[in-house]
């Protein structure tokens, strides 16, 4: 981030920040501060979505807030100008309106300033003129260069737009919607020629076939949201280039559930709430040190075996799916495993994770069983080389063996489903580790 001075103001730039090894560029999701409005150092004034994470953009300094150079939805580089800052400015002051900003563009353009540009809008509270925003003020009369160079262009009024941006105001993608729908709109000009009717008339022609879309009924679109769209374009890409498989094995969970009830409290008054997951979790680890090929990546035609089991542990998020890491899981005992799952599916939900704590993972376990699932085909986290499913664990009749004789018992029971790529094992692998996973869950070994 770099400052300039002006006469009036000292400028702080609000730039796209580095926010990991291998992030290039983010989208704006959302501007959570306006021009004009007062900003604390530290305190978020912008929501970013990278291919990784959402995350908050905090403000580098306490100031007021100024010109907005990239609009919600759009995607920038790292390091390129975000915003302005004034950090010159005090709290309750009276400040110039986003209208002032918009006078010094026209001016740079060339143009003379409107009234329009040089008056706060029509409605607009003068408490957001003193600092104190009072909602959203009204915005449907201030327009940016660009739009209302567009509108002359075309030769629009922009009072028949619709703005869909803060406080009304008629973006350049409002603008384009207009256009659009008004090349759409049929025209009903009327002519003062009427031709005679004609002495026959011809058949009325056959009304045109309904469409696919006409039988669907009534529907709405919407764009995919910065994250689906990530998320989309990985999990394609990883069907597209591994060769999934997926095996899958029954796991009676009696003895997890019988260690659960009896360290769950425990662990609770220290603040770790001890699921079917962390045993899963702690296990897993353990057998991926007698199967390293499960604990690699694939890189073009080379395996990479990895010493570190860095655990993914997906998370499901209101619009999306995230897998932060675990990192050195092998160091972790069943408590540090458990508090390390429940700090970080916190963190993710708050969008509080850096960047950084979503990628080099090894092995990636999800937990589709926790909303009632029982059974799945997960796709693989490329480029590493499986992913394990739990199931929902739920109570069956299931046949057992007490003192050479069989009967029928009622177990809490699961299916762990593991995807795997057969590029880099078999089979026989990857069911040796599932059965000497279930081995170890069976006979309570995950401590």
């Amino acid at each position: 981030m770099s400052s300039s001075p002006t006469e009036t103001s000292k400028v702080v730039e609000i730039a796209m920040p580095q926010m990991g090894i291998s992030v290039a560029e983010g989208t704006i999701v959302e501007w959570r501060k306006r021009p004009g409005d007062w900003v604390d150092a530290d305190e978020p004034v912008c929501d970013v979505s990278t291919d990784k994470i959402d995350v908050e953009i905090p403000s580098p300094a306490a100031g007021r807030m100024g010109r907005i150079v990239v609009g919600p939805g759009e995607t920038v580089e790292v390091g390129a100008l975000l915003a302005e800052l004034d950090i010159a400015a005090k709290p309750g002051e009276a400040h110039p309106e986003e209208a002032g900003a918009d006078t010094q563009e026209s001016a740079a353009d060339g143009a003379p300033p409107t009234r329009a540009e040089a008056q706060p809008p029509d409605g607009f509270p003068q408490s957001a003129a003193t600092g104190a925003p009072n909602g959203d003020a009204d915005r449907s009369r201030v327009y940016s260069p660009i739009v209302r160079r567009m509108a002359a262009e075309h030769d629009v009024d922009l009072d028949q737009v619709e703005g869909r941006g803060v406080g009304g105001r008629v973006r350049k993608a409002d603008l384009i919607a207009f256009l659009e729908g008004e090349r759409e709109r049929p025209l009903h000009t009327e002519s003062p020629y009427r031709p005679e009717p004609a002495e026959r008339s011809e058949p009325p022609t056959a009304a045109a076939p309904a469409t696919p879309g006409d039988l669907l009924g009534p529907a709405h679109r919407e764009p995919m949201s910065p994250m689906r769209r990530q998320i989309a374009r990985h999990m394609v890409e990883s069907r597209r280039t591994a060769a999934h498989c997926t095996t899958v094995v029954e796991v009676d969970f009696s003895r997890v559930a019988q260690r659960r009830t009896e360290l769950r409290e425990r662990m609770a008054g220290r603040g770790v709430n001890l699921t079917y997951l962390a045993f899963v979790s702690r296990e897993v680890v353990t057998v991926l040190e007698r199967h390293p090929i499960l604990n690699a990546s694939i890189e073009g035609e080379e395996i990479v075996h990895h010493e570190d089991v860095n655990l993914g542990i997906a998370v499901a998020l209101d619009d999306g799916l995230i897998v932060p890491v675990i990192r050195q899981a092998q160091r972790l005992s069943l408590e540090g495993m458990a508090a390390a799952i429940g700090d970080l599916a916190t963190r993710a939900r708050a969008k509080r994770l850096h960047p950084d704590e979503v990628q080099g993972g090894t092995f990636t376990i999800t937990n589709p069983g926790q909303f009632g699932a029982v059974l799945a085909t997960p796709i693989i986290n490329s480029p590493q080389v499986a992913i394990l499913d739990l199931e929902a664990v739920v109570k069956r009749p299931v046949v057992v063996e007490r003192d050479g004789d069989d009967s029928i018992a009622i177990r809490p029971m699961s299916y762990l489903c593991m995807s795997w790529d057969h590029r880099a094992l078999d089979g026989a692998e990857a069911a040796r580790f599932l059965g000497e996973l279930r081995e170890g869950l069976e006979q309570g070994r995950s401590e």
